[in-house]
């Protein structure tokens, strides 16, 4: 089951921030399709936030035909977003940890990590759509 986290100094709103978490765990085949989330007031109780935010982050969800309610049992993977490539992620993960050791080696905080890899993205992304 997926633990969400919280980070108050991203500056992204909270239900989005759950609504992001499980797209991601979605991409790396975390959650799969029958896999149910917590419940609401599970989350509640470990972040101690509103339940009208996790409410709203799955009804999110659920507007794109991620997940689906079912009233009295929980919420529900009901799609998933793992690409076919998936096999490949645990030697492409090993990969990106040893470039971050290295980025930590050359000095880079967090924050210029996260900057040289938005700009490597758009970058190369921005490429191949032209």
């Amino acid at each position: 089951m997926i633990e969400f986290h919280l980070d108050q100094r991203s500056g992204v709103a909270t239900y989005l921030q759950i609504v992001q978490q499980v797209k991601e765990a979605l991409r790396l085949g975390v959650l799969d399709v029958g896999d149910q989330l917590p419940t609401v007031r599970e989350v509640v109780a470990d972040l101690a936030i509103n339940p009208n935010t996790v409410a709203k982050a799955y009804r999110d969800l659920e507007r794109e035909g991620l997940v689906v309610a079912q009233q009295g049992r929980g919420t529900f993977i009901a799609s998933t977003l793992a690409a076919p490539s998936l096999e490949h992620h645990r030697a492409l993960r090993r990969e990106l940890e040893r470039w971050l050791a290295d980025a930590e080696r050359a000095g880079l905080d967090e924050e210029s990590v996260r900057a040289l890899i938005s700009t490597t993205l758009r970058e190369a992304f921005g490429r191949r759509a032209a």
